[in-house]
């Protein structure tokens, strides 16, 4: 083959190259687009007139007179700024009560021999199978039975373990090498030590996805606590959407509405850019095996 030849091959590789990686871009581009316009539409419509949206017959993209009248709204149409208090502390307080279950329980079954525990396990595993809303019934149930319905205690207990998350952690706390606990054992370490020093430092970005995790699935709760609260002084911000899109002038106040829902997104977005390399070196831990 002559050099002609070669070159045209290089040549044609090039070429070929150069089009997978354009319609790669492309793709990513479209993506992209199609994800985040719902947080453009969100925020276009949160800085719309209450009159303008209504007004409006064919959706604008775009808007010329943008107000910021609609996050006053959002905070005196609804006390929202207590509604962020109270999921404050419903968000801290559940997701510190479920690490302080999950860790130890995930350990005991990654580490600890007891009779029984591959059965315990596999229990634990089939209760991931009962759907949700049956668990939801029984607490509910179980929570008026106990007069907890409008108290921080009754939205709390019912969200502070999980079985998945429990199951994660006892598989990357099975990856750390057994070597390391049993010349812990040896050298005298007790098995708390021994998790709080060794265990939790190298399955660091775990928990900590799994916190996050925790934290965004509290902060978006919805159906639980509409459940179990009727008094205002234990409403989440949840419930103050709710009320802020009831609150409209005759008509829903969609407006208001997304600029509560704005105002509530900045928290979590804020986490996830600087826990971002954080969950994903947990959910690459999370896949990786020996």
């Amino acid at each position: 083959m002559n050099r002609n030849a070669y070159q045209r091959i290089e040549k044609n590789a090039r070429v070929r190259n150069v089009i997978f990686k354009i319609t790669v871009y492309f793709l990513l581009a479209l993506w992209a687009l199609i994800v985040l316009f719902p947080f453009y539409w969100m925020v276009l419509t949160s800085v719309k007139g209450y009159g303008a949206y209504n007004s409006e017959y064919i959706p604008q993209f775009i808007t010329l007179k943008p107000t910021f009248e609609n996050y006053v709204d959002a905070f005196t149409a609804v006390p929202l700024a207590k509604y962020f208090v109270n999921t404050i502390i419903f968000t801290v307080s559940t997701t510190a009560l479920m690490l302080v279950v999950i860790v130890p329980a995930a350990f005991a079954f990654a580490r600890l021999d007891f009779k029984g525990k591959n059965l315990v396990f596999t229990v634990f595993l089939a209760l991931m199978m009962i759907p949700s809303e049956l668990v939801v019934i029984t607490n509910f149930v179980t929570v008026t039975n106990l007069n907890m319905r409008n108290t921080f205690l009754g939205l709390i207990l019912p969200s502070v373990t999980s079985v998945f998350y429990i199951y994660l952690l006892k598989e990357n706390f099975e990856q750390i090498p057994s070597e390391l606990y049993y010349a812990a054992k040896v050298d005298g370490t007790t098995d708390f030590k021994y998790l709080w020093k060794v265990a939790l430092p190298i399955c660091g970005p775990t928990v900590v996805t799994v916190t996050i995790l925790k934290v965004i699935e509290c902060w978006n709760s919805y159906v639980w606590p509409r459940l179990v609260t009727d008094d205002p002084a234990y409403f989440l911000v949840s419930n103050g959407i709710q009320e802020i899109r009831e609150n409209g002038f005759g008509r829903e106040n969609i407006p208001a509405m997304m600029a509560a829902v704005v105002v509530i997104s900045v928290p979590l977005i804020v986490l996830f850019l600087v826990f971002r390399k954080k969950i994903m070196a947990g959910v690459a831990r999370g896949g990786m095996k020996g």
